[in-house]
């Protein structure tokens, strides 16, 4: 099949583009012609490039008509952060695409109720991202069961190597690792108990190609993509200085101290990720999708944060 990977040298697409293409589907990625995929890969010689300012064409009213002229039988977008943006591109695409397929976000759901928390729990997200995407998945769904082939994909905190992951402390300062790899005290919030939920970027580009294979259980449908299980902080920070080799030196504030002791940027990070402290469950993908990652969420950032030790980003320091 033809299909469009729209942000295919992204994240995800770094590891989608090429399994599509060793798939033997004719793969054509639209970017903006800016990025390099984050890992090389042999099938990137036979995947066509197509450069799209999709920003620029969505001002003119002209992305989702480039996009419909490739002649796809198959859309996936995985950089769609805006309702009318996906209303452009459904409304060049109706009548003319077989499966459309938009990767959505686990903050969707706003705080835990119920965990793990199943596609289906009542959505109450908070922040302006979260609400977006539900919007859109909202809005997708409402035309799928009117007749346009949407389906749904939510990850987790992607990991994978080429970018920091989510730290222990729920935010993205590379100390938190040093101090980590160094056998330094680390400062959590609270007790450490809130989670996060990772998924490896190689296991939601599976994801996608199991729902591109499994279209008529994927239609009309929204899937959690994310490792089996979520980490509590306190038990990621206790691994990761296990992975390193050293023992967790651990101390533990009310949030206010927390606050008031951190970045103001990084404060701000943890509240977005300890607020929600997500922890889905992955069981309709396994059953409707047969979705079975390959990493466990330690697994998945242990292989982010060699990268980082490799680059020297993540420095093991000895104890003053």
């Amino acid at each position: 099949m033809r299909i469009v990977v729209i942000g295919g040298t992204g994240h995800i697409g770094t590891y989608l583009s090429p399994m599509l293409a060793e798939a033997r589907h004719e793969v054509i990625c639209v970017s903006r012609g800016m990025r390099q995929p984050y890992q090389p890969h042999e099938a990137w010689n036979a995947i066509a490039q197509v450069a799209l300012d999709r920003e620029a064409e969505e001002a003119r009213g002209e992305f989702g008509r480039r996009v419909a002229e490739l002649g796809a039988e198959v859309v996936i977008d995985l950089t769609c952060y805006a309702p009318s943006s996906a209303t452009q591109l459904v409304d060049a695409l109706r009548g003319r695409v077989g499966h459309f397929l938009h990767c959505g976000t686990i903050w969707v759901h706003g705080h835990s109720v119920l965990v793990p928390t199943t596609e289906s729990a009542p959505r109450a997200p908070f922040g302006d991202y979260g609400i977006r995407k539900l919007a859109i998945e909202t809005y997708l769904l409402e035309q799928a069961r009117e007749g346009f082939p949407a389906t749904v994909l939510h990850p987790g905190h992607l990991a994978g190597p080429g970018w920091a992951p989510v730290n222990p402390a729920g935010n993205f300062n590379l100390q938190v690792f040093s101090n980590l790899a160094s056998g330094r005290e680390v400062l959590l919030p609270n007790l450490g108990m809130e989670t996060l939920h990772h998924v490896h970027a190689a296991d939601v580009a599976s994801a996608f190609v199991r729902a591109v294979e499994h279209r008529d259980a994927a239609l009309g449908e929204s899937f959690h993509v994310t490792s089996p299980a979520a980490v509590t902080l306190r038990g990621y920070a206790e691994r990761m200085a296990a992975w390193f080799g050293r023992e967790p030196h651990l101390r533990f504030l009310p949030w206010e101290e927390w606050r008031a002791w951190s970045a103001e940027k990084d404060a701000r990070t943890t509240w977005d990720h300890i607020a929600r402290s997500p922890h889905c469950s992955i069981e309709k993908a396994r059953r409707l999708l047969a979705y079975e990652p390959l990493y466990g969420s330690l697994e998945a950032v242990e292989e982010s944060v060699a990268w980082l030790v490799r680059k020297g980003d993540v420095a093991r320091l000895p104890v003053s």
